[in-house]
């Protein structure tokens, strides 16, 4: 038999779970600094279901972003990792491998995160690679190869 406060808190916790339906939001913020963006990420199919609060650093706007071809499947990127267009990465020319960035399609408002595995794209006037799910999340016309996004880095 359970103390009286313990059955207490395990009944408001069942029913907090039968009312929310199960869905906990955690929050991933340091105490120190407070973001000044938050993302909500249950809005948005590509990523984790919870809230997470991230801050969010400017890195570029107007950048042209295209996606890799069903060629590169299966082989190795710069970093090592075996690239794959069903998951959420992108190829960019300086920043660190590991570097997860906010991608938005300026056009549509559209938006997916993804992490830097690979170094390009290697066409010029093109800023960064997208895996082709990622590109096709944002992407306003399927048909075209290329779009206009603002990159924006995610810091912890």
């Amino acid at each position: 038999m359970l103390p009286p406060k313990k059955l207490v808190f395990n009944s408001i916790l069942c029913l907090f779970i039968v009312v929310f339906g199960g869905q906990i939001q955690a929050q991933k913020v340091s105490k120190k600094t407070n973001p000044k963006v938050v993302i909500d990420t249950t809005k948005n199919k590509s990523v984790a279901v919870d809230t997470i609060k991230y801050k969010l650093k400017a890195f570029k706007t107007k950048a042209h972003a295209s996606y890799y071809h069903n060629k590169f499947n299966g082989k190795r990127t710069s970093s090592g990792i075996r690239f794959s267009n069903n998951k959420y990465t992108a190829a960019h020319r300086k920043l660190p491998f590991g570097t997860k960035l906010k991608v938005t399609n300026e056009e549509n408002g559209k938006w997916v995160i993804v992490e830097v595995i690979d170094r390009g794209p290697f066409s010029r006037g093109r800023e960064i690679d997208l895996s082709r799910r990622a590109f096709m999340e944002i992407a306003s016309n399927k048909n075209s190869g290329v779009t206009i996004v603002k990159l924006e880095i995610i810091e912890n």
